[in-house]
């Protein structure tokens, strides 16, 4: 709703108060300045005093169900951001971001408005394929930025496929020395023609913990992939013992499906999925792993005494091994306080 109570002028006394003491808010509130700064120049100074006039208050007391609600009030003195949380704060911070006219000006104004806001879905979520093309940590950092101005909460971040592994691993250092890197890239869609061209590159446990810590400041959950029984060749072409016939492999220079696959007869594969998962669960702390499962093809299972045997065992056919493999790898997730995806 529009009201005719003036307009609000930003300029270099406008100071944004936050709550003294809370920690969200105030991060929300460095983020809305530096979101100013960057539209005008203008970064108002921040303080935990939210009396007088040329103020924009955060805060985040409002009464709603909907946790990522907010209302945005702006009047000629003040303008006022309530959310339902320091999340929905955030939201109308981007609304109030995506109001100022893409002039450059120093001096702008807001026109008296109240806004009351609230998201139609739980799950906003944007997914990058890091794993077929590898994205710089600063690209990263980048993309994750375009999400929050878009007021998407989850970050589905894709670091593992046959073309490329992603995730530094310390108990299996050959997955970052050897799957990380692919020797070459097949040219569109004509899998006759290759770039000749090295790619790849990979996320330091480090970094990865610093790609969760900068989405979360911008309320964004980050959900880990690690794709699993298929799309494993890069880390075949590390451990090769971990497929059916034992290699040799080589990480995928082509797109579309391999035929090599996890071999789910050993308990070694096991044991290693076991391993890469407790790495991978220290750095995100998103309820949600996804483990992928599309396009594994079972031929290799259907030559492998070792799959063959396993299937048995289990009281289960070839074509149901990947099914005992999901169910186990779920188990050990949930022990973990996960769901798969």
């Amino acid at each position: 709703t529009n009201t005719s109570a003036g307009a609000f002028s930003l300029n270099a006394q406008t100071r944004i108060a936050y709550p003294k003491g809370n920690a969200a808010l105030q991060k929300d509130a460095e983020l809305l300045a530096q979101y100013l700064f960057a539209a005008t120049k203008v970064r108002p100074a921040q303080t935990s005093a939210a009396q007088g006039r040329n103020l924009i208050v955060l805060s985040a007391t409002l009464k709603n169900n909907n946790k990522e609600a907010y209302r945005l009030e702006v009047t000629k003195d003040r303008i006022t951001i309530n959310g339902a949380s320091a999340a929905g704060t955030f939201y109308g911070i981007q609304t109030l971001r995506k109001a100022i006219p893409q002039t450059g000006a120093q001096r702008l104004s807001f026109p008296s408005v109240t806004i009351a806001d609230q998201p139609r879905f739980g799950y906003r979520g944007a997914m990058l394929d890091v794993a077929r093309h590898f994205f710089s940590f600063e690209d990263v950092k980048t993309f994750i930025d375009i999400l929050a101005l878009h007021n998407i909460n989850r970050f589905h971040m894709h670091l593992t496929d046959d073309q490329g592994w992603r995730i530094e691993i310390k108990k299996y250092p050959r997955l970052t020395e050897v799957s990380s890197m692919r020797p070459e890239t097949m040219v569109g869609h004509d899998a006759s023609k290759f770039d000749g061209k090295p790619h790849g590159g990979f996320y330091t446990q480090e970094q990865a913990k610093a790609i969760v810590k900068y989405a979360a400041d911008r309320h964004i959950m980050v959900i880990p992939e690690i794709d699993m029984p298929g799309h494993m060749l890069a880390a075949l072409a590390a451990y090769p013992e971990l497929g059916c016939t034992g290699g040799p492999y080589e990480v995928g220079h082509r797109w579309g499906v391999y035929k090599d696959v996890l071999c789910l007869g050993k308990e070694s594969t096991y044991k290693f999925v076991q391993d890469v998962i407790d790495e991978v669960v220290d750095i995100f702390p998103a309820k949600y792993f996804h483990i992928g499962g599309d396009e594994s093809p079972t031929v290799m299972w259907e030559k492998c005494p070792k799959c063959l045997q396993k299937a048995k065992d289990e009281n289960t056919d070839i074509k149901h091994l990947q099914q005992y493999f999901t169910n186990r790898v779920e188990k050990y997730l949930n022990g973990k306080g996960k769901s798969i995806i």
